[in-house]
């Protein structure tokens, strides 16, 4: 019974917790660009982050560590140097990114400019990490996330055709602007398979004290809860398809674009609904954000770490998420457009997951951290194929789209 209550709150902290900005924006703009044809691109990036938090939780459990302290242990720090950079630079512009969706919902909300709002955000994040334990953190926030959900309701109730719906779960060319097209399938693959997912899902089966005996769980909050993920993000794009373009929005240039998205359904509540979704979604990304920057420094430098030590039993874990929320908080105070620095963040992610993912498939094959349950060749071939289609096509993508944008 333990175990079933265990999977119910892992499964619904994965729902709650897997829309965050990336999400949102790339599927609203593959939507109102490009209607229902970049399905496919969710499909496949929600395939391969159910295999990598799979093993990521698999490797916790089996070795009892998280995924950077094994590739730091496996491979030296030397080796470790090039994508612990990558990672911590990247979170923080994320990070950035997200705080910058939380500031923007706060704006809509009270018409104050998001500028004004990004320390603000900051600091609450700030105190809560500093107060809080990891189960708050990773499934309160997380919990109060399923009100991302009214985008599934929305997409249902605006009856789409259900046979294009399927069509675009499968790969097609573009009919128009073929740059943007693939630019736009490598922000959503970054989105969905941001090396922060499964980084943290590492560190927290550590912090929560997973064994063997956790695997069964893990398999079903990994399949269920990032299906279930994939789904919200369909949806998203689904309701910006038959929302958006048809009113004209074929480009999402701004933030205060999106807001009515929701409102032919819910009517004025869908301006709420969309504010309530965004500003928490954001939130409760900005927290565990914050936490794996402290996770990756921490593991990375050998110090001590845990949410749920005291920050004066680990202060080195302590102040790296208060210096990552800080310098992360400056660039959206000083203005920076919060969107264009999510669709560029969302692009390198896909671009540099290489450097994270490789070394962890080499760790998921070594006997000696996960024993019998190392990788078998499906998980491997998928993985591996999914992260090469990706690093390409943003290699390709990233220069265009720069060069278009100018």
């Amino acid at each position: 019974m333990k175990k079933i209550l265990e999977i119910s709150l892992g499964i619904v902290t994965s729902v709650g917790g897997f829309l965050e900005i990336g999400s949102l924006a790339t599927a609203a703009q593959a939507g109102s660009a490009f209607g229902l044809q970049l399905i496919w691109a969710i499909v496949l990036g929600t395939i391969c982050i159910i295999f990598l938090v799979e093993m990521a939780g698999r490797f916790a459990a089996v070795s009892r560590h998280t995924i950077s302290d094994g590739i730091r242990e496996r491979f030296g720090f030397n080796f470790f140097l090039l994508p612990f950079l990558s990672i911590l630079l990247l979170n923080l512009m994320v990070l950035a990114a997200e705080i910058g969706g939380a500031s923007i919902a706060l704006e809509l909300a009270t018409g104050i400019a998001f500028q004004w709002w990004a320390l603000a955000v900051a600091f609450l994040a700030w105190l809560l990490l500093w107060k809080g334990t990891f189960g708050f953190i990773e499934k309160g926030v997380a919990i109060l996330g399923l009100v991302t959900l009214c985008f599934v309701v929305a997409a249902v109730l605006l009856k789409p055709h259900w046979k294009s719906v399927a069509a675009g779960a499968l790969p097609s060319m573009p009919q128009h602007d073929y740059a943007s097209y693939w630019f736009m399938v490598v922000s959503i693959l970054g989105a969905s398979i941001s090396p922060y997912l499964f980084l943290f899902y590492s560190s927290g089966a550590v912090e929560d004290g997973w064994d063997e005996t956790y695997l069964g769980a893990n398999r079903a909050i990994a399949g269920l809860g990032m299906s279930f993920g994939g789904t919200i993000s369909i949806a998203v794009l689904i309701v910006a398809a038959l929302v958006l373009a048809p009113n004209g929005v074929t480009q999402i240039t701004d933030y205060h674009q999106m807001p009515t998205m929701l409102v032919p359904v819910f009517g004025s509540w869908g301006y709420w609904l969309f504010v309530a979704s965004l500003g928490i979604a954001c939130f409760g990304a900005i927290l565990e954000l914050g936490l794996q920057q402290a996770y990756l420094v921490a593991q990375g430098l050998g110090w001590n770490w845990g949410e749920d030590r005291k920050p004066s039993e680990n202060p080195g874990f302590s102040a790296a998420y208060t210096l990552a929320l800080w310098f992360a908080a400056i660039p959206i105070a000083l203005g920076i457009d919060p969107l264009s620095l999510t669709i560029l963040s969302m692009a390198l992610t896909a671009a540099t997951l290489p450097l994270t993912v490789i070394p962890f498939l080499f760790l998921m094959n070594d006997e000696r951290y996960v024993g019998k349950y190392r990788n078998g060749l499906i998980s491997n071939s998928a993985v591996i194929l999914i992260i090469l289609l990706g690093s390409v096509l943003a290699i390709v993508t990233i220069p265009l789209e720069l060069v278009g944008g100018t």
